[in-house]
């Protein structure tokens, strides 16, 4: 099988670079990692059918964040093709009207104008003690400035329908990976996941923020490849 890595919000592949370095020998068995992007489509729906249509034939959906969205879509649109879900850090909640405020009034800029997210909003996505950690930081603004001011109108203009009620639709092996410290994502939102997915397993990460494959992937690949043995 292939385990299909899918970013979160103006995440780039490089968001699992220190996952898949610590995945290398463990994860052979299960072949191998395939970083996708979600630059294309206006919805999660348009995302997963562009993620499917470069997709290999069967694969492990891996979601982080909004990826966790698409992930789902991917398991209802082609069931067949997708053997199991890992959902890290993210939620089957909608989007608020707060939120979709908050993120639309970002595109008063014209797209060549933008120049990064905010120091504010990558702080909040990171554990407390990474908030002075200027690499960090800089990790996550330049997967921001690489997808560019087109990617940026286009994510921050959805407004996430979300999916608790549909849940029950999933039957694939599921993984739910939460974090101790996620400002973004809250306990209450995987257990959500949790308790809709049947038979889904959940799991916490300590002293991480939202960016988990960023902040703990000796943690985050610990958890991962641990489940993906069972399914053997």
């Amino acid at each position: 099988m292939t385990l299909l890595l899918i970013p979160g919000f103006m995440a780039d592949a490089t968001l699992w670079d220190a996952l898949k370095d610590e995945m290398t020998d463990d994860l052979a068995p299960f072949g191998p990692l395939v970083a996708t992007d979600l630059s294309r489509g206006e919805n999660i729906e348009s995302m997963a059918a562009a993620i499917l249509a470069d997709a290999p034939e069967r694969f492990v959906a891996v979601g982080f964040s909004m990826g966790g969205y698409v992930a789902r879509e991917l398991a209802r649109i082609a069931p067949e093709r997708a053997e199991a879900l890992i959902l890290i850090a993210t939620s089957a909640r909608g989007d608020t009207e707060e939120l979709i405020r908050q993120r639309r009034s970002s595109l008063k800029a014209p797209p060549r104008a933008f120049k990064g997210l905010s120091r504010p909003a990558i702080v909040s996505s990171l554990h407390p003690d990474l908030a002075n950690d200027e690499a960090m930081i800089a990790r996550v603004r330049d997967m921001g400035l690489r997808l560019g001011g087109e990617v940026f109108h286009r994510q921050s203009a959805m407004a996430r329908a979300g999916d608790l009620n549909r849940l029950g639709e999933i039957v694939q092996p599921t993984l739910i990976v939460a974090a101790d410290a996620d400002r973004l994502r809250s306990a209450e939102e995987a257990e959500e996941l949790h308790r809709g997915i049947k038979g889904s397993t959940l799991k916490t990460v300590t002293h991480s923020g939202h960016m988990i494959p960023l902040e703990q992937p000796k943690a985050l690949a610990r958890v991962m490849t641990e489940w993906l043995k069972t399914l053997s």
